[in-house]
């Protein structure tokens, strides 16, 4: 029997796949029930270009220092890997969701990486 981890690892994998064969850069996101990251990796997954999350202590400072896995803390950590992708020259990736479903944390840092400037 497959445990949570495991399909979601496998959806994850397809994902990764259909990014590969389009050659874009990655937007990667994961989350605990404590924090939330977000990378975004170069097109042949070698790299990673930037990245943010709210263990970083500048971005705990602006969340007021209590919950860190909202929906404010994935909107401030979207906006935050945008801002920093696209000062590295990036403005397209592809989302990678690593197998989550596309809703709540996920979907806000998605939203708010868009409303950023990033095209995915």
């Amino acid at each position: 029997m497959e445990t949570k981890k495991e399909a979601r690892l496998r959806r994850a994998q397809q994902t990764r796949k259909r990014i590969a064969l389009a050659k874009a850069n990655r937007l990667t996101v994961f989350r605990s029930n404590t924090h939330i990251y977000a990378a975004v990796h170069s097109f042949d997954g070698a790299k990673v270009l930037v990245c943010a999350s709210t263990s970083e202590a500048t971005l705990r400072s602006e969340l007021g220092g209590k919950a860190f896995a909202n929906k404010a803390a994935a909107r401030l950590i979207g906006s935050e890997v945008a801002k920093r992708a696209i000062a590295a020259g990036v403005t397209e990736v592809a989302f990678d969701r690593s197998g989550f479903a596309f809703h709540g944390r996920v979907k806000e840092l998605a939203d708010a990486a868009r409303e950023a400037g990033l095209k995915f």
